[in-house]
C-alpha cells in the first residue's frame, strides 16, 4: 500500500445529489457534505448510484473531496 492510500480515511455517507460526470454530493455522519466521484471499478461494472443510497467513501486528507468505493 502506498503513502497516498494510507492517508485516506473511509467513512459511510448518504448520497444527496447526483452531479454531471459521475460526481455526487455525499452527506457524512457529522453533518458535513463533500464532493465525491465514482471509483474506477464501480464505473467498469456499471454500478448505479442514486440519491438516497448509502455509500462508503474514501476521503482525501483535506476533507473536501472523496471517492465512492462501495454501495451499501
Amino acid at each position: 500500500m502506498n503513502q497516498d492510500a494510507k492517508s485516506l480515511r473511509r467513512e459511510e455517507g448518504v448520497v444527496e445529489e447526483a452531479l454531471p460526470a459521475l460526481n455526487f454530493k455525499v452527506r457524512l455522519p457529522g453533518g458535513s457534505s463533500i464532493l465525491a466521484h465514482l471509483a474506477g471499478k464501480m464505473r467498469l461494472h456499471h454500478i448505479r448510484i442514486v440519491p438516497g443510497d448509502r455509500v462508503a467513501v474514501d476521503i482525501s486528507p483535506d476533507g473536501e473531496r472523496g471517492r465512492i468505493v462501495r454501495r451499501l
